[in-house]
């Protein structure tokens, strides 16, 4: 059988490859098995790529929604539905079970978040459960939250890990209508019987699929026992795995399904491969690359805690503007550099996986997996955190 090559436009120096080679990174012939793998890292951007354009069957407008809501969702900068919100909001606002199988960047923050809204200035009675897989989209959906519910009088709290638990606490005391929160965290405050789950009348589990990735079951499934039977029961995913499909009969009844997950990896995303023959080369062909006109914002994922923080350290001290997030940062140092990140005071970001959902960050460039990531789910997400809001964008994988 003829062996099957790929050839990557990049060299180990992060120069373009000459395009006769047909060694891999090791400086042999790959085996079949092993240039497949590589080959799912490499995808040319389908030029004008863009969606066809959707076309709502709803406006923000015309939703049973307050006047005051539709005016924060306004001011939001919210001009149409994307899919998922034109799909979700009516059937949320029945008061209907919702399973919703989504990408990553497709607005499901908003599509719950305006009719559980709705629902509270309906009925002031009403709480809402909502559980994220990291405290960045947990932060997240507490901005979008207060956002849509300006002038609203509603109250939230966030339970996350790596903040004073106390101020958690005092705001769980004031009998907040939303509580934002990662398993942990609210399995402890449970614990110490600072948080009543039987109160709460609807509940969101967002981006499933990585709390599973991330060992949160126990949890997951300890948390849903404890909600009463009579209640409104949310559960968004980008894909549904034999683990999720357990949870959903566990926390679904009768749900409706909505998907609007297109395919893996977006068509405006352009992705390639870096051949690194030598690993001390390695950081040599990374400075090559971020000294590229082209690599504005750039957002770089390492495997390690430890890992991160040193190639972090060793991007500042080449002169390149850089900060870093992993689990061993404070919650506030993790703030302090997404936002300096997001205002363009620094170039690169460099992050473990915490980063690679829920976060969105306008604008990046592009996405560099110094480490390949450990599952191909990864990648997907990795990836999608540039070329959003269907601009193109570059992901650039190290092999070697």
């Amino acid at each position: 059988m003829q062996e099957k090559t790929f050839k990557s436009k990049y060299s180990f120096n992060g120069k373009k490859r000459n395009n006769n080679s047909r060694h891999n990174f090791f400086g042999k012939r790959q085996n079949n098995t092993q240039e497949l793998e590589t080959s799912r890292y490499v995808r040319k951007a389908v030029s004008g790529a863009l969606p066809e354009e959707y076309i709502p069957k709803n406006q923000f407008s015309n939703f049973e929604v307050s006047s005051q809501l539709k005016k924060n969702i306004a001011e939001h900068g919210y001009v149409k539905p994307t899919p998922i919100q034109d799909q979700v909001i009516p059937i949320i606002l029945q008061g209907r079970d919702l399973l919703g199988i989504a990408n990553t960047g497709t607005g499901k923050t908003a599509s719950f978040l305006i009719p559980l809204i709705e629902k509270i200035l309906k009925n002031k009675n009403e709480r809402v459960l909502i559980i994220t897989p990291t405290r960045e989209l947990a932060l997240q959906i507490v901005d979008e939250l207060k956002a849509f519910s300006k002038s609203l009088n509603i109250y939230s709290a966030i339970c996350i890990g790596g903040s004073g638990i106390s101020n958690q606490i005092f705001a769980l005391k004031r009998n907040p209508n939303f509580v934002i929160g990662t398993p942990g965290r609210l399995k402890d405050l449970i614990n110490r019987r600072c948080l009543n789950l039987s109160t709460v009348s609807n509940v969101v589990l967002d981006e499933v699929d990585r709390m599973l990735d991330m060992g949160f079951v126990n949890e997951i499934k300890h948390l849903i026992s404890l909600l009463p039977a009579k209640r409104q029961s949310l559960f968004f995913s980008a894909t549904v795995s034999k683990e999720a499909d357990n949870l959903i009969g566990r926390l679904l009844t009768n749900p409706v399904k909505i998907s609007v997950k297109s395919g893996d990896t977006p068509d405006n995303v352009e992705q390639d491969v870096v051949r690194v023959k030598d690993k001390s080369k390695k950081i040599e062909s990374l400075h090559d690359l971020l000294i590229k006109e082209e690599f504005k914002k750039v957002l770089i994922f390492g495997r390690t805690k430890r890992g991160v923080e040193h190639l972090s350290n060793t991007l500042r001290e080449r002169g390149f503007k850089a900060g870093s997030i992993h689990g061993n940062k404070s919650q506030a140092k993790r703030e302090q550099v997404l936002r300096l990140f997001k205002t363009n005071q620094l170039q690169t970001l460099v992050a473990t996986d915490v980063a690679a959902r829920g976060l969105d960050i306008a604008d990046i460039t592009h996405v560099i997996n110094y480490d390949p990531p450990a599952t191909y789910d990864d990648y997907i997400h990795r990836i999608g955190r540039t070329g959003r809001a269907n601009k193109t964008g570059k992901a650039l994988t190290f092999i070697g």
